[in-house]
């Protein structure tokens, strides 16, 4: 069986690669793959944004054999009950631009709130960087917290057949706003251009101690994101081939 996760961007998926081996497979995909018992982990970097990633995991879906897809890394909070550095796992995501609901499996729900994420009623998947404060307050009244990739990317899995799940890590609050403006910084494959972060913290030096700060929180997150990663995958396949939809406490 073939666990797919998948991450944005190399940076949310870095500390994860310190705990397990992973090599880098078809060169047309920014994929790896590792084993877990007698499940093969491929992880997929999509790229940040809705359609995007919806090609990207596409890609990788198509063909089959994909029996649990979940998509990861990191969120901004809606609601200020959600810390940083906090694992949340959604009952269900809100594909914005699709204007649908994909509900997350219930047994694998189960299984990441029994391993310690917080289980919340929902995600919302953006098309595009929430930079504000005021922004996301408006958010608070349809989800928890804010992605950009998770309801593109589980809607497809689920449409071949796979069962599917979201976890995330809050990388920022509700009440702050984002040091800088990230949907500036994104380069064409859909990671964060770091020059183009660096111009706009030049162009605005006030914002450079919040850019700081902003990256301890994201990292610490990230590591956060793998310790918990590291032991739900080897959770889930260890019994998801063997158990029925519904069955993988």
């Amino acid at each position: 069986m073939r666990v797919l996760v998948t991450f944005a961007v190399e940076a949310e998926f870095a500390p994860w690669r310190k705990f397990r081996q992973f090599d880098k497979t078809k060169p047309f995909l920014n994929s790896f793959m590792s084993k877990a018992g007698e499940a093969e982990i491929t992880v997929l970097l999509t790229g940040m944004g809705c359609r995007r990633s919806w090609v990207e995991a596409t890609k990788a879906i198509w063909g089959g054999d994909v029996g649990l897809c979940i998509s990861t890394g990191l969120a901004g909070a809606l609601r200020p009950e959600h810390a940083v550095g906090e694992i949340l796992v959604p009952e269900r995501v809100l594909a914005s631009k699709w204007d649908r609901v994909v509900p997350c499996d219930p047994a694998l729900v189960e299984a990441a709130t029994l391993l310690g994420a917080k289980r919340v009623d929902g995600f919302y998947t953006a098309d595009r960087v929430i930079v504000k404060a005021e922004d996301k307050q408006k958010l608070a009244a349809f989800a928890d917290a804010v992605e950009m990739e998770s309801g593109e990317i589980l809607y497809e899995a689920s449409a071949f057949g796979a069962r599917v799940v979201a976890v995330r890590a809050i990388s920022d609050s509700c009440g702050e706003d984002l040091p800088v403006d990230f949907n500036k910084a994104r380069s064409e494959d859909g990671d964060v251009n770091i020059r183009k972060i660096a111009g706009q913290a030049l162009f605005s030096p006030s914002s450079i101690p919040s850019l700081i700060r902003f990256g301890r929180q994201s990292t610490l997150a990230a590591e956060a994101l793998a310790h918990f990663l590291e032991r739900f995958v080897g959770r889930v396949s260890a019994f998801a081939a063997l158990a029925p939809q519904g069955a993988l406490k």
